[in-house]
């Protein structure tokens, strides 16, 4: 397994302080993104969702699932999607977008070449849906379309 260049080998530890890069803390603001666009790769899945008013900077998130592993598996599966993000997002990110990152069972696992590929390709799609101003059309958990009001009589 060929890793990513680690931040502490290079004597200074990761942060979110590059200009237009804002780390996302909240819960609501994951559910903000949760509730836009959204592709999926094998090794991870990657959500997006434009914010109003626009923003200088793009919001970034990261989660792993217990799914995905024990304790070091899931940090370690978020550190290499944060370094993956890192090096894309300069080119292949919008401002004003707000990105969760979802690690996958093989996130930690898989060739570093892969996961930048699959991250690539991801953020490229989504940037083409946004710029083409597509709107997410989703559906309740249930299944369900959500009932309109009949107005009162």
């Amino acid at each position: 397994m060929t890793n990513p260049p680690a931040a502490a080998s290079s004597g200074r530890p990761y942060n979110l302080t590059t200009p237009g890069l804002r780390k996302l803390t909240r819960r609501s603001e994951y559910l903000f993104v949760a509730r836009g666009l959204d592709e999926r790769r094998r090794n991870l899945v990657v959500q997006a969702r434009r914010h109003e008013p626009e923003r200088e900077a793009c919001g970034l998130g990261f989660t792993a699932t217990k799914k995905v592993g024990n304790a070091v598996i899931r940090n370690r599966s978020r550190r290499r999607l944060r370094e993956a993000a890192r090096k894309l997002l300069p080119q292949h990110g919008l401002t004003s977008v707000d990105y969760v990152f979802i690690a996958r069972q093989d996130t930690a696992e898989c060739p570093w070449g892969a996961l930048l590929d699959d991250m690539e390709s991801a953020l490229v799609s989504l940037r083409g849906r946004i710029e083409a101003g597509e709107n997410p059309q989703r559906t309740p958990r249930n299944g369900r379309q959500a009932r309109s009001k009949r107005p009162k009589a």
